[in-house]
């Protein structure tokens, strides 16, 4: 069975370019969001299994976003996907439940490496 994604990201391109290769793989892309309300709402409704996060949202930062959810005891594994690469940055979404962090720009194969990991773990 195939692993369950959200893709939470603003921008359009960045969410086509993940949805494609992850899709590509075998994972199923169960939703995408492109502002943190509805990143929280979406990953509170569907649970997947894995959900891609960008930090810097319209709305929200993608650590307050993981806050949110594992707060409300959400069990998805994080995968933070940021241009913001300061490893203060880094180190707060991995010690706040992140389980990996990916700088953009990225390859698809960088990305397929982390999530992969983080489906396995």
């Amino acid at each position: 069975m195939s692993k369950t994604v959200l893709i939470v990201d603003d921008s359009l391109y960045m969410r086509t370019l993940i949805k494609d290769a992850l899709e590509e793989a075998g994972f199923s892309i169960v939703g995408q969001a492109a502002d943190g309300e509805t990143a929280v709402d979406l990953a509170l409704e569907l649970n997947p299994e894995i959900i891609t996060l960008d930090n810097i949202l319209p709305d929200m930062l993608g650590l307050d976003i993981i806050k949110t959810l594992k707060a409300e005891g959400n069990a998805s594994r994080i995968v933070m996907v940021s241009a913001v690469g300061q490893q203060s940055v880094i180190n707060a979404g991995i010690e706040l439940g992140a389980s990996d962090y990916i700088v953009k720009p990225f390859t698809s194969e960088k990305l397929l490496e982390v999530v992969n990991k983080v489906a396995a773990a």
